[in-house]
């Protein structure tokens, strides 16, 4: 009878060797311009902009500018603001969104498609005195548009002031809404699945309730995101209101221009400071908002 050694087991068993784990800085390297320029543009002036607005004069701490806030003026340049934001985003989201659909029913391949995107793209980031400028050329005093109005109608040849007011500015800042809604809206669209519209159809619904049940309640998030997203764009934007308006300060950001610059009332700037303040609050709401429906789209738009 023949037996078998037992196999030698080693008294301890090392584990393999593993080298030296090593920190990489390779990502956060390239991540440090934009760090950099948050800091700069983003960090750095909100909280300029937060202790400039508790301070007095003689830089102490003080709750004067963030009182002024509710006294008539700022007060009503907010619901100006509030207004014109609210209806240039209205109206840019409704006309944007009809724009997207009827884009997204060329193919994708198509030339007309692209050069819709495309062209929407252009028009979303023009803007400030070259904006203002062109309506001024079509609609202001002696335009074209005026003058043409003027020798088919009989009007008044030199035009009226309502481009430069509120009407003109909701006008103004709703061509630039219109495409900034097709571009944030398209990829909404985009994400309406075919098979979604076919077991509709094949339960029996109509076109009708197709949308009212199934697509509208889907692109509803997304749609009131973008909603938010026109009303931030508009609510912040500067350079178009002070190109038109030249005088007076109808809107919050127009009135923050006259605190710093006017020459009539000095020592302004810390006021200016609360306005930026008031401002920040409002977009910082209306961002969050936004996150929270885009995080909500996001759910079956992926």
């Amino acid at each position: 009878m023949t037996t078998t050694a037992p196999l030698a087991v080693p008294a301890t068993a090392q584990p393999p060797s593993r080298p030296g784990r090593r920190l990489r800085i390779g990502p956060a390297v390239g991540l440090a311009p934009f760090l950099g320029f948050l800091t700069i543009f983003l960090v750095v002036p909100t909280v300029t902009v937060v202790v400039g607005a508790f301070q007095d004069d003689a830089g102490g701490f003080s709750l004067d500018r963030v009182s002024a806030l509710f006294e008539e003026t700022p007060m009503r340049a907010l619901r100006q603001s509030l207004l014109l934001s609210l209806s240039s985003a209205a109206i840019g989201a409704v006309l944007g969104a009809v724009l997207a659909y009827l884009i997204l029913a060329a193919p994708p391949t198509s030339l007309l498609r692209r050069v819709a995107t495309a062209v929407c793209g252009v028009l979303a980031q023009f803007g400030g005195v070259t904006l203002a400028f062109a309506w001024m050329a079509t609609l202001g005093f002696g335009g074209l548009l005026t003058d043409l109005l003027a020798d088919a109608f009989g009007l008044d040849a030199t035009g009226s002031g309502w481009l430069y007011e509120l009407p003109g500015l909701i006008l103004v800042y709703t061509y630039f809404q219109i495409p900034l809604m097709v571009i944030v809206f398209l990829p909404a669209l985009e994400g309406l699945r075919p098979q979604w519209r076919e077991a509709a159809v094949g339960l029996g619904a109509s076109t009708w309730q197709y949308w009212t049940q199934v697509a509208f309640p889907l692109l509803r998030p997304a749609f009131l995101g973008s909603a938010l997203l026109l009303f931030a764009n508009a609510f912040a934007a500067y350079a178009t209101a002070a190109a038109l308006v030249s005088q007076g300060s109808p809107i919050t950001p127009l009135l923050i221009r006259a605190a710093l610059t006017s020459e009539i009332v000095l020592g302004q700037a810390n006021f200016a400071y609360a306005l930026a303040l008031e401002m920040v609050v409002v977009v910082a709401v209306v961002m969050s908002l936004y996150a929270w429906l885009l995080r909500r789209t996001s759910r079956w738009l992926g």
